[in-house]
């Protein structure tokens, strides 16, 4: 007989034991996973991959292994923001019965672990920034300056004083996943910064906030009940449906503007349109529990599409850029 059965007293054979210790660290890893909420990276992702491309087309020249250090350390220090705010939300009694955000609700870790994995995920970030400084152009204390400042903004939205529940959640997250990522970014590549260049990060600033904002109305009565300040609360349900629309197609206006007085390249981010009208109409007239990762979607979606309108333009079209060619 197998080692991993057992015999009953009756003579039967019981089923084995291994599925149960198999399963257990599945579901602990998925629990793991499910608290990173990996659906909302491209909201860190985009913004580094545009700083890059932005990069590229200014010296010529792109780091690969800077490119991938540079997206790591930011889907980690991303992945602690979101940890963080997990934890602090339970604690504050913001995710109840009815929340989005199942983890500590449902027990499916504790708050130690979740902890750890915040501690584990801000430790991952930091190797990635002391990997980056060894292969990037940038003086180390420039880059750090930018690092830290979006290291202790993860932490802040949420832990410490806790800005999103003092209503200033929403400009930390316009700066953090715009200019700020994408400043970084450019840095690490190019080794110096072009200010006007920081304005390609707009429309993907503006569509990140637009899922930050599509949840926080979404929970606008159980955040009010929890006694928490978001603009969403502060504004009311009819103006928070004219606020998302206005940033989902802000976007979709400035790339038209911009196509056609510079590279045609840039109407490319238009192709994903429908799908904003689309999600935008189910926000405005069916359901809003599927809009954050939906919206989230059209971010990664826009945000490729804008990289790579950047990458096939030539370089002296581009608007806000000054190449450094030899």
């Amino acid at each position: 007989m197998s080692s991993d059965m057992q015999e009953g007293q009756d003579g039967q054979q019981l089923q084995p034991k291994r599925r149960a210790s198999f399963t257990e660290p599945l579901m602990k890893l998925s629990s793991y996973l499910l608290a990173l909420r990996p659906w909302s990276f491209s909201a860190s992702l985009m913004p580094v991959l545009l700083g890059c491309a932005l990069a590229y087309k200014v010296s010529g020249e792109l780091n690969l292994v800077g490119v991938f250090l540079t997206a790591v350390t930011a889907i980690a220090v991303h992945a602690a923001g979101n940890v963080v705010n997990t934890l602090y939300d339970f604690v504050k009694g913001v995710d109840v019965s009815r929340s989005d955000d199942r983890v500590l609700v449902d027990h499916l870790l504790t708050k130690d672990e979740l902890n750890t994995l915040g501690v584990l995920l801000y430790l991952v970030g930091c190797l990635g920034f002391s990997l980056l400084t060894v292969v990037s152009a940038a003086r180390m204390e420039h880059l750090a300056f930018v690092f830290f400042g979006g290291l202790s903004s993860s932490f802040l939205y949420t832990g410490g004083p806790g800005l999103k529940y003092l209503g200033l959640g929403d400009i930390l997250i316009l700066v953090i996943f715009g200019p700020i990522s994408v400043l970084f970014s450019f840095l690490a590549q190019t080794g110096y910064v072009q200010w006007p260049a920081m304005l390609y990060a707009v429309p993907l600033a503006l569509n990140t906030e637009a899922i930050l904002h599509s949840n926080n109305t979404r929970d606008l009565q159980a955040d009010k009940a929890a006694g928490i300040v978001t603009l969403a609360i502060t504004i009311g349900y009819t103006a928070s449906r004219l606020l998302y629309a206005l940033l989902l197609f802000t976007p979709y206006v400035l790339c038209i503007v911009h196509g056609v007085n510079y590279s045609s390249w840039l109407l490319l981010p238009c192709v994903t349109m429908p799908t904003a009208f689309k999600i935008e109409r189910e926000f405005r007239t069916v359901s809003m529990q599927d809009t954050p990762k939906n919206t989230a979607k059209l971010n990664a979606y826009l945000g490729l599409c804008l990289v790579l309108a950047v990458l096939m333009s030539d370089a002296n079209t581009l608007p806000y850029l000054t190449p450094q060619r030899a």
